[in-house]
């Protein structure tokens, strides 16, 4: 693991403190500094970070808090609390 993938694993548990402390402005430094860092080293973001981080408000979701999960079928839907982003991904029963 690198120095990019290393500094996003902890931008990300950041993320997740600041949402337990309901400071999501600063979550939402800490995710949109994390894609960055990606971008500019041409590394992916982790399937995990993706899934738990809304595309269009950079808030961290954490389900009951910043997101509602719904099971649809075939396929798991969550919804940003903040921004109503919607994110909608496959599993196998």
């Amino acid at each position: 693991m690198g120095i990019p993938e290393e500094r996003i694993e902890r931008l990300f548990g950041l993320a997740r403190e600041a949402v337990v402390d309901d400071e999501y402005d600063r979550a939402r430094e800490y995710v949109r500094l994390a894609r960055r860092i990606a971008e500019r080293n041409r590394c992916g973001v982790p399937r995990e970070f993706e899934r738990k981080t809304c595309d269009d408000c950079d808030v961290y979701l954490r389900p009951g808090k910043t997101s509602r999960v719904r099971l649809g079928p075939g396929r798991v839907v969550v919804r940003c609390r903040e921004c109503g982003g919607t994110g909608r991904y496959p599993y196998a029963e």
